[in-house]
């Protein structure tokens, strides 16, 4: 290839000739070798083999790294898991990741307020309502959250991180706040409190009903039957101003609890009254349908108590000063005062007002309320008969996290 070049530069040399005798003679030259420069490059071949077929690239460890990549970065939304999440003094919002999710970096919890006390449409339109407050990164799958209005309904929502990329929101799950501040308060274990018949755990929050070895050595004289009588337990402390809420659990077993409230005064005369000498009548209702109890009711009275056993809860009877979420309540068929018990009970007791109410923990709706005599310090009060067991709404104590 070289030699060709120079005959390259040899023909553009004889070009420039302007003899035309010399010109003529070593074009001639010319010619022929350029003639057997052209023969040679129809035969040409380079050292060198172009051909791969012996080299051979092992790129398996490549591949399974490649399969092994994700190029999916938005991580799968959490959802809020409502079987562990809920609102007493704080809110606690647990949620759970996908099964197949990958390790995430933090969490971002955000809450609304969607409305206020009864849901009053001059407060849903208020400037707080509707606008998203987030927390700081959360590293868990727990947050807890204080500082939320009383009665009033909350949004919650939840997404994931990782590497900087967030995931779409979780479901928005809503939550109704008690209607008033926590009362916080355990069972007394001095007041009127019969350790013979109830037990209380060692955190004083729940008590359980049980037969007692007095009666069970009675029992062996018994061949009818007996009058078993309510044995009562109450907070260990009392209400004399303003308006307070606690919740608790009745398990479903339960064979008959009371729950309510009473004044100081009234609990005396119960704790006072001789067990072995002590009606089965209720102190105003027999149970019967009478009608000469009915009267009693019209009057406002230093206690207000519910049953609840066998899985009901029992609505007491309609008065002029009571109402109840259910207008069927009111009618004379029994069955319309039985509701299914609710897995949590909550009372509210506005002292001023004289009024306590009945509230489905759980959905914070009012069952019933009525007109109670506050004239002294009101205890929350739980009866007893059979076996039983109530297990008072433990604290949030929560990382807290303000909106």
């Amino acid at each position: 290839m070289l030699e060709n070049s120079g005959l390259v530069g040899y023909a553009q040399e004889v070009l420039k000739e302007t003899d035309q005798s010399c010109f003529v003679q070593t074009a001639k030259q010319l010619h022929v070798r350029i003639q057997k420069a052209t023969e040679s490059l129809k035969t040409f071949h380079p050292s060198a083999d172009p051909c791969f077929d012996e080299f051979v690239l092992d790129t398996s460890k490549e591949e399974t790294l490649l399969k092994e990549m994700c190029f999916g970065g938005v991580p799968d939304p959490p959802l809020i898991d409502l079987s562990h999440s809920k609102v007493y003094n704080e809110a606690s919002i647990c949620w759970r990741l996908p099964d197949d999710h990958l390790p995430t970096d933090h969490h971002i919890l955000e809450c609304r307020k969607l409305g206020g006390p009864s849901q009053s449409p001059s407060l849903e339109g208020s400037e707080d309502c509707g606008v998203w407050r987030a927390t700081d990164k959360v590293y868990g799958s727990s947050a807890g959250v204080h500082d939320l209005e009383p009665d009033s309904l909350y949004a919650f929502r939840v997404r994931s991180c990782r590497n900087s990329m967030f995931s779409p929101y979780s479901p928005e799950v809503s939550f109704h706040t008690p209607p008033a501040p926590i009362f916080n308060f355990l069972f007394s274990d001095k007041c009127g409190f019969s350790p013979e018949r109830l037990i209380l755990n060692s955190r004083r929050d729940t008590v359980e009903s049980v037969a007692g070895m007095a009666f069970l050595l009675a029992a062996e004289r018994l061949q009818t039957g007996s009058y078993i009588g309510l044995d009562y337990i109450i907070g260990d402390t009392g209400i004399s101003q303003g308006r307070h809420y606690w919740a608790f659990k009745v398990e479903p077993y339960s064979y008959m609890v009371k729950v309510g409230v009473a004044s100081d005064t009234k609990l005396i005369e119960w704790f006072h009254n001789p067990r072995d000498t002590s009606s089965p009548r209720y102190d105003h209702d027999s149970g019967h349908d009478s009608g000469s109890e009915d009267a009693c009711y019209e009057l406002s009275q230093p206690f207000t108590l519910i049953t609840l056993g066998m899985g009901k809860l029992i609505i007491p009877k309609a008065s002029s000063s009571s109402s109840v979420s259910n207008a069927n309540v009111s009618s004379g068929d029994p069955g319309n005062r039985v509701l299914p018990m609710p897995q949590h009970l909550g009372i509210c007791l506005d002292y001023d007002a004289h009024r306590v109410y009945f509230y489905d923990a759980n959905t914070m709706r009012c069952l019933f309320e009525r007109q109670v005599d506050c004239s002294g310090t009101m205890f929350p009060a739980f009866g007893l008969m059979g076996s039983g067991k109530v297990q008072l709404e433990e604290f949030i104590n929560a990382k807290k996290l303000t909106f």
